[in-house]
């Protein structure tokens, strides 16, 4: 049996790798590179492109996507004080294509690639949970590091599982297009198109031609990625009322 895996998504204008370097280490890593404007692709060695490490919790919430038993699901990796948004979803919410968004990259994955994708995550996960589980009794000189790292861990696998429900409760079905969230600011469900993203804003077009840009932080629901695509957004009341949206 190989110690570690290594494959690549490429696409017209975007690539996405995922990479295990020894069935000993309990995460893997994503990469998303784009293809620039001369025709070249980046390069991570120069550092480019997005390259993210997922925990084994990741990849178990990831195989709930691609097993279609959760339509999508958002996570948060920080790093340096840098916070970048990860998510994976199925267009129109349950298809035969995969959206797979780092930051700012977006590639989607259709039937094949998904199927391999699927694949190499499940072999992946059980190949880690009997090798990277391990405790061997070893005593490291550094106590204070290892505390530190330990430590770190715990925190990502709790800030992963609270974003985790915080997805799950979304996907309740509301009663009324009016909830409030968990500032009991009200927010309001509206639909529109997205014209284009950054990694902390949303360039949405509504169905009258009004054009609005959105930060990140007053969207609450999960979203495709996809342009010209219509679909339904859970938004802060205030930047609503402040754009005309709603009176």
């Amino acid at each position: 049996m190989t110690d570690n895996h290594s494959q690549i998504f490429f696409g017209q204008a975007t690539g996405l790798s995922i990479q295990s370097s020894s069935k000993e280490d309990p995460y893997i890593f994503l990469r998303c590179i784009k293809k620039k404007s001369d025709g070249s692709w980046e390069k991570p060695s120069k550092g480019e492109g997005k390259t993210i490490r997922c925990s084994l919790e990741e990849i178990v919430m990831m195989l709930e996507v691609l097993n279609k038993r959760m339509s999508n699901w958002t996570s948060y990796h920080s790093y340096k004080d840098t916070q970048t948004q990860i998510s994976f979803g199925w267009e129109n919410g349950n298809g035969n294509k995969l959206w797979i968004n780092i930051g700012n990259y977006s590639k989607m994955l259709i039937f094949a690639q998904i199927e391999i994708f699927k694949m190499l995550l499940e072999h992946l996960l059980k190949e880690k949970i009997k090798f990277a589980t391990i405790f061997n009794g070893k005593k490291t000189s550094d106590k204070s590091n290892t505390s530190f790292e330990v430590k770190e861990e715990f925190n990502r696998f709790e800030q992963t599982n609270i974003r985790s429900s915080n997805n799950l409760m979304k996907e309740i079905p509301k009663q009324s297009n009016k909830v409030q969230n968990s500032n009991t600011a009200d927010i309001t469900q509206v639909e529109g198109v997205i014209k284009s993203e950054t990694e902390k804003a949303l360039f949405i077009q509504f169905n009258n031609g009004q054009e609005v840009w959105f930060p990140k932080s007053t969207v609450h629901s999960n979203y495709s990625p996809n342009r010209d695509f219509n679909q339904k957004f859970l938004i802060d009341n205030w930047i609503l009322r402040k754009n005309k949206i709603i009176s």
